[in-house]
């Protein structure tokens, strides 16, 4: 059964546009880019995705040793196509078990990686680009700045901004945030057939994370 789409922000369930307004509504948020249900991992949903994307479809590249993609979802509607992206990924932990994360591109004003990374609000809040930056990664010969996050126990989170959208890399427990140190490098799997070098990525089983955090809640 189709799932209706529902806030980035919170995940209720939003009104689609209407006469007065071209614009999805939820009753907590006002205006908001609809989020699409989660996509399980495999080529064909990575096919589906790519051609309404908007927006960068980020992954670590070559990825974390043994990690593979457990995932997908999207904001956006028909018309506007996709304006946010989320990537999980699944591996071994360096602290033991299994390790997840999520990796985000959006338009500013979405909502999407706060959401994930369980903050109020739109983006990654104050303080981010006014200290020096906790990491980098590189994308197309170019170095991303990316700021570490405070978000508790829970999780950890890096943000930053490239190609004029916001980046997100969403540890799902704090600890498996060691792993940073192993990304050096970012693809955009729209381009997944240029470069010279086509990329392959491997999938897994899907992400509990990601479809536990982006479910549908009541109003």
């Amino acid at each position: 059964m189709k799932t209706d789409p529902s806030c980035p922000r919170c995940g209720r369930a939003v009104r689609p546009p209407g006469l007065w307004t071209s614009a999805w509504q939820c009753d907590a948020h006002g205006p908001v880019t609809p989020l699409q249900p989660v996509r399980r991992p495999g080529a064909a949903a990575l096919e589906a995705l790519l051609p309404q994307a908007r927006v960068p479809v980020w992954i670590p590249w070559p990825l974390p040793t043994g990690w593979v993609v457990t995932g997908f979802a999207e904001a956006g509607d028909d018309r506007s196509g996709a304006l946010a992206t989320a990537v999980a990924l699944s591996g071994p932990d360096p602290l033991g078990g299994v390790g997840e994360a999520v990796v985000v591109a959006e338009a500013p004003g979405v909502g999407l990686g706060a959401r994930l990374a369980g903050l109020e609000g739109t983006d990654a809040g104050e303080g981010v680009e006014t200290r020096a930056p906790d990491a980098k990664v590189r994308f197309d010969g170019h170095e991303i700045p990316l700021w570490n996050l405070d978000l508790g126990r829970e999780r950890a989170g890096y943000a930053g901004e490239a190609l004029s959208q916001w980046l997100w890399v969403v540890f799902a427990t704090a600890g498996t945030a060691v792993l940073m140190c192993e990304i050096n490098a970012l693809r955009d799997l729209r381009d997944i057939n240029d470069g010279g070098v086509a990329l392959d990525p491997p999938f897994g089983a899907p992400s509990p994370f990601l479809a536990a955090e982006l479910a549908p809640r009541p109003a």
